[in-house]
């Protein structure tokens, strides 16, 4: 018996599976520039202090 090669067809039909998600992502990139920012007043926090509306939640009374 001789060992088949797996040939061409695996190879292309990769190629054309990496090549859609190419213009997948490229599509959806040219999308999102054109719509903008989804929320333009958003900023990173300060990170120095809890959520609104979660006072009293930290357990600091438990011993």
């Amino acid at each position: 018996m001789s060992a088949k090669s797996p040939g061409v067809r695996p190879l292309s039909v990769l190629a054309g599976f990496v090549l859609l998600l190419v213009v997948v992502f490229v599509v959806a990139y040219g999308v999102g520039r054109q719509v903008g920012p989804v929320a333009p007043g958003l900023r990173p926090g300060s990170g120095g202090g809890a959520s609104p509306g979660m006072d009293g939640h930290g357990m600091g009374g438990m011993r």
